[in-house]
């Protein structure tokens, strides 16, 4: 009997709805196009993290158009919660250059910036709407400020799986930049008491943008494959040259592991630990405190850590969603 498309669309579980927090950042704009081929993307925030606000926001917009999707974008913190106070926002350039998106002779934005209150944007769409999965890539400032402003949206969404931690890091021996760089508002979101996934740098260090990756990206038609394919190797240029000879085959391709981790969870091995957040220690701030202890009085599980992924399957998804909308 054949199967008309009605009962196709009704066979297939729906796509889960994503909100994405990040600031682009190369393997950002990657997670930006890994969302909105997978999930419902019902919007973008932006944040200061790997360049200053301006920048980030303008890249989500750049992407957004090279996309031709309409999900809202709208800008938000532009320093952490202590901002002045504290160290103030520290950005990425040596890593993803001055514009957070190097490599590339990117398009001025087309289509204009749909507000500059990113934290009201969040509590409003989460309360209008059942389901929604946080996915920030970036630093925790904007979710951070949303759950403390509007605490019942804790119980409304259907969970947060962020990129950031590990067992060890790379702006500090054991602070991951994510973290490091607002760890009050990570030690927020680590405690905010509904699911929670993290995707650290043990997992995002085995998903790398290999030469042989980048050429797959390079082969695949349309103006979308050519610019990410240059903005991936300069990533990975800038990358190796912070690394031991070796120790990568490319840069890591961080971000997008978070979104498949809610779009395509069967790619993951992962582990439910309990993780804490160093705001005070003089060497340590900004780590993910992963409780590893077989004692039977340790804290409960609070996060799955992700501690596998499958990065070929993953990387055939990335190819997969850039062909998608590379014209």
């Amino acid at each position: 009997m054949a199967v008309d498309d009605d009962e196709r669309s009704a066979a297939q579980p729906p796509r889960p709805r994503i909100l994405l927090d990040c600031d682009p950042g190369h393997d950002d704009a990657i997670a930006i196009i890994t969302a909105a081929s997978y999930s419902e993307l019902v919007g973008i925030t932006t944040v200061a993290g790997n360049a200053p606000l301006d920048r980030t926001t303008r890249n989500a917009l750049v992407v957004r158009d090279l996309l031709g999707v309409t999900a809202p974008v709208h800008s938000g913190a532009g320093r952490p919660l202590l901002g002045p106070h504290g160290r103030g926002a520290v950005h990425a350039e040596a890593v993803h250059g001055a514009s957070g998106l190097d490599g590339a002779d990117l398009p001025d934005p087309t289509t204009p910036l749909d507000g500059t209150d990113a934290v009201g944007f969040i509590i409003d769409t989460v309360r209008a709407t059942d389901d929604v999965w946080l996915v920030p890539v970036g630093p925790l400032t904007n979710i951070a400020l949303a759950l403390r402003a509007a605490p019942d949206i804790a119980e409304r969404v259907a969970g947060i799986s962020l990129m950031g931690g590990g067992t060890f890091g790379n702006r500090t021996p054991t602070g991951e930049f994510n973290i490091w760089a607002d760890p009050e508002a990570a030690a927020i979101v680590f405690d905010y008491g509904g699911p929670l996934v993290m995707a650290g740098l043990d997992v995002t260090h085995r998903f790398q943008a290999t030469p042989d990756r980048i050429a797959a990206i390079a082969s695949l038609p349309g103006t979308l494959a050519a610019v990410l394919a240059d903005l991936l190797a300069f990533f990975s240029r800038s990358y190796l040259a912070r690394h031991d000879p070796g120790s990568l085959l490319g840069a890591a391709i961080h971000d997008p592991l978070a979104v498949l981790a809610v779009t395509h969870p069967h790619l993951f091995e992962r582990t439910a630990r309990h993780v804490a957040i160093e705001t005070r220690g003089e060497h340590t701030r900004g780590m993910t405190v992963i409780d590893h202890r077989a004692v039977t009085a340790r804290h409960a599980p609070n996060c799955d850590v992700l501690t596998s992924v499958d990065d070929e399957a993953a990387f055939e998804l990335v190819v997969e969603a850039i062909g998608r909308s590379s014209h």
